[in-house]
């Protein structure tokens, strides 16, 4: 019986295999065709929930966004020529300044006894070089007088040669206390200015006629050497900006054009300015150009060390298309946008150019008859031709829903102009 039993199950061992085999080739036979059905029909059925805005006509620009720092347009430091010590100073931090305007003054008591000494010397030398003149002039009376005695034979060559030698030897001291009085003159000179020196004046070249001061660095009665600063001196009216360019920038930027410039202390303020000047070149370090912007400070609201913003406008375009920048997405390689048929409730995808970026904003250059409806809220899930559904309450711009009038002949893909028909996409906004 045993060996009956073992053949009986190994039967049915058997048996079970060759029925599982046939199931299995019967599901792989007919499960490609399955899910193929199932797939597409899931995929007609798809849908998709989505914003949509109208495609816009207006105005965008081009914008350059550079940070940078405000300086003055001249800074100097107001120092001492001549040492001594501060005996008044007549202006402080933020005092304006007038070119020419006495600032400080140091004690003058020693260079005042200077003067005096040089005048002194001065006399002395004078009435030196009236006594030698006085002598000058007998020695040539002597001279003249010889020469006569010599030509008639009374004087000796030897008594003529002394006679002579006389006068030139006048002539020289002559020369000599002329060359003093000069050089007392000179001193004296040199004395008033040291004098001068000693009243410091605050002059400059060109620019602004009133300054600012900007630092303090001593105080009354400090002993000053020569070259000691005393102030520091600035000009803001008008004040520069300096910001940096890369490279791609860099040659954008031009002498003259215009720049709005903002800062945080001032949110709703615009001062508006021009660049003044450029590097020649770019750092190393930095791969950026040093750029000047000049800017009319009449108020005197900015001040040197403020962090601002600018705004340099490269290009502008008006009356062209406009859609909202996260509605652009890539499809098989290409960039473009799902237009919205609003009547069918489909999106279907248009390739496009874009232009110019402005923010969230991004200007369509191609195809230029865009008009309609475009998505901007999930568009990363569509695929062409794939039904939307539009939340209730997606108003437009202005008022109202999305109607089918929007998108163009009933059934067919939006995003086209009509021949012969103005564009209807929606209201303007300016860029």
């Amino acid at each position: 019986m045993k060996p009956k039993t073992k053949n009986a199950i190994s039967g049915k061992k058997i048996l079970m295999a060759i029925v599982v085999i046939l199931v299995g080739l019967v599901i792989w036979r007919l499960y490609p065709l399955v899910f193929k059905k199932s797939a597409g029909f899931g995929q007609r059925q798809a849908s998709v929930a989505v914003e949509v805005k109208p495609i816009e006509t207006g105005s965008i620009r081009d914008l350059g966004q550079f940070s940078g720092t405000l300086i003055p347009k001249s800074h100097f430091v107001i120092a001492p020529k001549v040492s001594g010590k501060l005996k008044k100073l007549y202006v402080d931090i933020g005092d304006p300044i007038r070119n020419g305007q006495i600032v400080a003054q140091l004690d003058d008591e020693e260079y005042q006894q200077q003067v005096a000494q040089a005048e002194a010397d001065l006399r002395v030398a004078r009435a030196n070089l009236e006594d030698v003149q006085n002598s000058l002039e007998l020695a040539r009376k002597d001279l003249e007088r010889a020469e006569t005695l010599y030509k008639k034979g009374i004087l000796s060559d030897a008594q003529f040669d002394s006679t002579r030698a006389q006068f030139n030897a006048q002539q020289s001291r002559y020369k000599v206390a002329v060359a003093q009085v000069a050089n007392r003159e000179a001193a004296l000179e040199t004395a008033k200015v040291r004098l001068s020196y000693t009243k410091i004046i605050a002059t400059w070249e060109k620019g602004s006629n009133v300054r600012y001061v900007g630092e303090r660095f001593v105080d009354e009665g400090a002993l000053l050497s020569v070259n000691t600063p005393i102030i520091s001196v600035i000009e803001i009216h008008p004040i520069i900006a300096v910001i940096y360019a890369t490279d791609k920038e860099y040659f954008r930027i031009q002498a003259g054009q215009p720049v709005s410039v903002k800062s945080s202390a001032f949110p709703d303020k615009v001062f508006i300015g021009q660049v003044a000047r450029l590097a020649p070149l770019l750092k190393e370090t930095s791969r950026q150009a040093r750029v000047e912007v000049e800017i009319n400070n009449d108020e005197g609201l900015l001040k040197p060390g403020m962090f601002v913003n600018a705004e340099i406008e490269f290009a502008r375009r008006d009356q062209t298309k406009i859609v909202p920048f996260s509605s652009l997405v890539f499809r098989g390689g290409q960039q473009g946008i799902f237009v919205a048929d609003l009547e069918n409730r489909k999106a279907f995808f248009t390739p496009v150019k874009p232009g110019i970026i402005e923010g969230e904003r991004a200007e369509i250059a191609e195809p230029a008859s865009l008009s309609g409806y475009v998505v901007t809220l999930g568009q990363h899930l569509l695929q062409d031709g794939m039904t939307i559904i539009l939340p209730e309450g997606n108003a437009q711009p202005g008022g109202g829903s999305p109607t089918a009038k929007s998108s163009g002949k009933p059934g067919g893909k939006p995003g086209r102009k009509p021949e012969g028909k103005t564009d209807s996409s929606g209201p303007q906004k300016k860029g």
